[in-house]
């Protein structure tokens, strides 16, 4: 028999038919020794979401990931078990179609030869399914590890000096935003057409998404408005270069939760990843929202908030997450699919009928997802 991954109650695998120990029915996913089903271009998913126990859990999720269809992977980068070239290698080894993108690294934290020579033979590994996705980082960490603040000048500076390296090109003296180099080079027959996203909150990023990046990845529980708006601002960038915008992918981050998932996990995966958010760049949120800054004040000043010590979504238990759950408004959770299968499906719809190129299912794994991505294949199947 071949051997199948059922979805259940996100912490266990099991391998039997029937029903979970709730009694709800499990979807299968297609065993991952047949031919993967069609692929749905359009959606993405978080490879290793959350704190993760082990970077192997990667190797499932990846295997299922492709045989449900989705069309890529993300894949961000931590200090810990989630170093970005091992992990995105291992992806990259296990499939034959899914798309593997950083979502994302940041350029200061390597030489850009490194950068370069990774993104190529990346490139290569996965017949050009690799996407390479950089990003702003956190300014606090940086100042933590000694190095220096991202810039917008330095991520446009970065993306053509890498298109150079990647078309075999000696760079000579390099002197830009991103730094200075006497020599760069890679291999003058090199003819590398490598996807570069970029991960986006306020206009200067998106503006520069649109001039000079081939996709770019925004930031969970935006809203509806908020979602139009940064579209609407790259697209038009896009325009304004001599681009068509029709060619610059714009993804939707969207927190994905149904509710056939235990109470504590739903839970951690809303309020406490948004929590986790209002932690390292509240006010960021809370701008491009357009959202009240007094309710962040509060949600800082709460005595449990501003004395805990790591991300939330990490450390705190079910009690302390119900007690952050009483900081947070509604309407700043709203952002998201949560419910049934159908429930879901129909709101990962609706982030492509307001301007979005794709969707992440952000925060489960493939088969945690799997009952939606079925129920969305069959809206797509519907008549029209």
């Amino acid at each position: 028999a071949c051997p199948v991954s059922w979805v259940d109650d996100g912490r266990e695998r099991q391998a039997m038919m029937g029903e979970d120990a709730r009694g709800a029915p499990m979807t299968p996913i297609t065993p991952t020794d047949q031919a993967p089903r069609p692929q749905l271009t359009e959606l993405g998913f978080y490879g290793l979401a959350g704190a993760p126990k082990s970077p192997a859990d990667l190797i499932d999720e990846c295997r299922d990931g492709e045989a449900l269809g989705l069309g890529t992977v993300f894949l961000s980068e931590r200090f810990n078990i989630k170093e970005i070239a091992t992990i995105s290698g291992a992806a990259g080894a296990v499939t034959s179609q899914l798309r593997i993108a950083t979502g994302v690294t940041n350029h200061n934290t390597r030489h850009p030869m490194v950068t370069a020579s990774y993104a190529t033979t990346m490139h290569r590994l996965t017949n050009g399914r690799f996407v390479l996705g950089l990003g702003r980082g956190m300014d606090r960490m940086f100042d933590a590890f000694g190095l220096p603040h991202i810039t917008t000048a330095q991520l446009e500076d970065i993306a053509g000096l890498l298109r150079r390296l990647w078309h075999g090109e000696v760079v000579v003296g390099h002197d830009g935003p991103a730094g200075s180099w006497p020599v760069l080079a890679l291999d003058p027959d090199f003819r590398e057409d490598i996807p570069l996203l970029v991960s986006a909150f306020g206009p200067q990023t998106l503006e520069l998404a649109g001039r000079c990046y081939d996709e770019v990845l925004l930031h969970t529980f935006f809203t509806d408005e908020t979602l139009q708006r940064c579209v609407r601002t790259v697209k038009e960038s896009a325009e304004r270069a001599g681009r068509d915008p029709d060619q610059v992918k714009v993804w939707s981050c969207y927190a994905t939760i149904g509710d056939w998932l235990p109470e504590d996990v739903r839970l951690k995966k809303t309020v406490g990843r948004l929590a986790t958010y209002l932690q390292a760049y509240g006010d960021l949120m809370v701008r491009t929202n357009q959202w009240d800054p007094a309710v962040l004040a509060r949600f800082r000043a709460d005595p449990f908030v501003a004395g805990f010590r790591g991300a939330l979504d990490g450390k705190a238990t079910t009690a302390e997450l119900e007690h952050v759950a009483t900081l947070i408004p509604d309407e700043w959770l709203a952002p998201a699919a949560s419910g049934s299968a159908d429930r879901c499906a129909e709101l990962v719809a609706r982030q492509l009928e307001l301007g979005a190129d794709g969707v992440i299912l952000h925060g489960a794994a493939p088969a945690e997802l799997a009952p939606i991505v079925e129920s969305y294949r069959a809206r797509l199947a519907r008549p029209a």
